[in-house]
């Protein structure tokens, strides 16, 4: 198959679309579905991701991705107790290293996640397509799918959800093309490989490093490269944690992860966990009473009136001073970035999100600034000579 015709482009009103390849084949199968413009555009993007993460960790990995940017990217570490119920997933019995990637995927940013289209590095199984056939998503695209996994997602969405299958072995030509306003673009494709080299050369006072940090920073740095810029990805325990995408000024995007970031954490605290919700409330309907009671219009949620619809009983409002005392507890957190900090601010945003590991290309007149701003909280930055801007 050469092409295919899809039923309109990014809006409704851009007809006719399709895909389609100049030379040879395209690379996937559609088993299940129509998928649309923006979920291919979200399929190879997010495939690209999860391909390289394996590639560089050698642990299966998954991501979620919204408009052409992740919401989350991960890989299939174990999850602990307090990881599975702030994912929904404690009531699963077995999860597998690939489910384990796409609960983490899913479950750093919940809201943003919600509608994804899923992209895995590995053969869906059956652990992970029970995951995903309870979660509201556009649609999934793997090297290949179990059995029994596929008649799961096949039946999603009355039948309709879009499930692709790509060929792994499939590789682009190194020159790509796209077109604006008529006017053809030409560059090289964004081959670069991340790896753990990457990230020799330490600038800072400290020279601190472990493992666990470096493969954190490899993970971070993978996101970005698919990320619209600018862009920044707080990571860790082997995910993304917080992304912020497509900020025209890099102290938003580092503000904004910071945030995410600081949700995810705000949600493992006991007032989060213990939140009474009626039983009839759904984990969509869970994820934005969350992410209101944590935030500042948590009034919104608790007036008297409005917390009948969600609880039990009225919960205890999560003062600004609890959830400062809490982040305080967060730490060993890496950040990476797809350009250069151009001061000191970002690093001081960082540090209340529990950064202790940082990449960035350096290169800034102002490297000297920001290195210092490290050294004040005995964080460990490495320069890594290379830009990561995707668009």
């Amino acid at each position: 198959m050469k092409e295919l015709e899809l039923k309109y482009g990014c809006n409704p009103n851009q007809k006719p679309s399709r895909i389609f390849m100049n030379e040879g084949e395209l690379p996937i199968t559609v088993l299940n579905g129509r998928p649309g413009y923006i979920n291919f555009l979200d399929a190879f993007n997010g495939w690209q991701l999860v391909s390289e993460l394996k590639r560089a960790t050698g642990l299966p990995a998954a991501t979620s991705f919204k408009h052409v940017s992740p919401a989350g990217a991960a890989v299939g570490l174990p999850l602990t107790d307090v990881e599975r119920k702030i994912y929904w997933v404690d009531d699963m019995s077995e999860l597998t290293p690939l489910a384990n990637a796409y609960a983490r995927a899913r479950g750093a940013d919940r809201m943003s996640s919600f509608g994804d289209f899923i992209s895995l590095s590995d053969v869906c199984d059956v652990a992970t397509a029970k995951l995903i056939k309870r979660e509201v998503s556009d649609g999934v695209i793997a090297p290949g799918y179990e059995p029994e996994a596929l008649e799961m997602l096949k039946a999603k969405k009355k039948g309709n959800y879009n499930v692709i299958q790509i060929d792994p072995s499939y590789r682009p030509a190194p020159v790509e093309h796209k077109e604006v306003f008529g006017i053809t673009f030409e560059q090289g494709r964004n081959a670069l490989v991340i790896d753990k080299e990457m990230l020799n050369n330490i600038v800072t006072e400290s020279k601190e490093l472990p493992e666990s940090a470096k493969i954190d920073l490899v993970i971070a740095l993978i996101t970005l490269k698919y990320t619209q810029s600018n862009s920044v990805c707080y990571a860790k325990g082997g995910q993304a944690i917080g992304i912020g995408a497509g900020q025209q000024s890099r102290i938003h995007c580092t503000r904004l992860a910071g945030q995410k970031a600081d949700n995810w954490f705000l949600r493992q605290n006991p007032k989060v966990l213990n939140l009474p919700f009626k039983e009839k409330i759904g984990r969509a309907d869970r994820d934005n009473a969350i992410d209101l009671y944590i935030g500042d219009e948590y009034m919104d949620l608790l007036a008297d009136g409005e917390w009948e619809r969600t609880f039990t009983e009225k919960p205890e409002v999560f003062t600004r001073e609890e959830k400062r005392a809490w982040l305080d507890k967060l730490q060993d957190v890496a950040l990476g970035s797809d350009a250069f900090f151009p001061f000191g601010d970002n690093i001081e945003r960082a540090h209340k999100s529990g950064v202790k590991y940082v990449a960035q290309p350096g290169g800034s007149v102002r490297d000297d600034q920001v290195i210092e701003t490290c050294n004040k909280y005995g964080m460990t930055m490495c320069f890594t000579g290379i830009r990561l801007f995707h668009h």
